[in-house]
């Protein structure tokens, strides 16, 4: 229940802020459309809000055929960590990534990008996966796709706010008029992102935790960390970079930092979590190992453009 209160407090904010811009654009009476609009994308979203962020990443569905060997893996983690078997999704981008969605652990969904099968180890991917089950099995994923849909919808009314107030310079009903304007433009997606990157790092550090004790093997998640946090940084995740509201549901920033998007990360230092995962191997006795010894070379797995079934 206690990520349903959550997510109520961070949907309580986020419609202040849009209805905050729909005061600076057109006053009082831009207020309360706003609110209402917001009403409406609360309740939309509530329901729809996973299926909008896989539509963004152009997400396509991969059951056991496309996959058998990551399909078998997450059935197996799923298991130990007493869920579902989630619906599993492939996003065709070269930088290795992943994200979990959906509003509750019988509706949830996995998501991975086509690089995470092509360039990490089996084992790494074992950690990657259990990580976003631990989202899944601690509820953050309602909390997490619902921000992404409201953050960018906030985004969306923010350059909406410039359109309109460029179309009505002579009978601006905007109270603080085209320096209003301005800083509704800066300073909107800077309060989503703010509000963002509140409740993702925590959940980051615990979801680091849960999903190392879920496959096991929290090196093996420590190592995948570091070369997700490499690759993020080489190759450019096009979804994410065209839907930057989003970034925090992957389980590394996705973006490149081109862009002022990465000025409030979402994420911890992934040497921070590296440190924390070590740490936790240390007070397990363990030095690896985990839920299966790691593959000779990495993918590819069966779901990315190859179609070769990794196994």
């Amino acid at each position: 229940m206690g990520g349903y209160v959550r997510t109520l407090v961070l949907l309580a904010a986020l419609t202040a802020v849009f209805g905050g811009l729909g005061f600076m654009i057109a006053g009082q009476q831009g207020m309360v459309i706003a609110l209402l609009v917001a009403a409406g994308m609360n309740l939309f979203a509530w329901w729809n809000s996973d299926r909008i962020v896989l539509r963004m990443h152009n997400a396509q569905p991969i059951g056991p055929g496309d996959a058998p060997r990551l399909y078998q893996m997450t059935e197996q983690l799923a298991a130990r960590a007493g869920l579902p078997m989630p619906a599993l999704y492939v996003i065709h981008e070269e930088q290795p990534n992943a994200f979990a969605t959906g509003r509750s652990p019988s509706n949830a969904a996995v998501a991975v990008n086509s690089g995470l099968l092509d360039l990490m180890s089996e084992r790494e991917v074992a950690g990657v996966i259990a990580h976003e089950l631990a989202h899944i099995r601690n509820r953050d994923t309602l909390i997490m796709t619902v921000t992404a849909t409201v953050a960018g919808a906030i985004s969306m009314l923010a350059n909406f706010g410039m359109i309109f107030g460029s179309m009505n310079r002579d009978r601006n009903q905007s109270p603080f008029g085209p320096i209003g304007m301005i800083l509704m433009l800066v300073l909107a997606p800077i309060a989503a992102a703010i509000v963002q990157m509140a409740i993702s790092r925590s959940r980051e550090y615990e979801a680091d935790r849960v999903g190392a004790e879920i496959a096991g093997d929290p090196l093996g998640l420590a190592s995948a960390l570091q070369r997700l946090d490499h690759y993020a940084h080489a190759i450019q995740n096009h979804g994410a970079e065209a839907t930057p509201a989003t970034a925090h549901m992957f389980i590394v920033n996705p973006l490149s930092g081109a862009r002022m998007d990465n000025l409030f990360s979402t994420h911890p230092r992934t040497q921070n979590r590296v440190a924390a995962l070590e740490a936790l191997a240390a007070r397990m006795g363990q030095g690896g190992g985990g839920l299966s010894a790691p593959a000779a070379a990495p993918g590819p797995w069966g779901a990315g453009r190859r179609r070769n079934p990794w196994g």
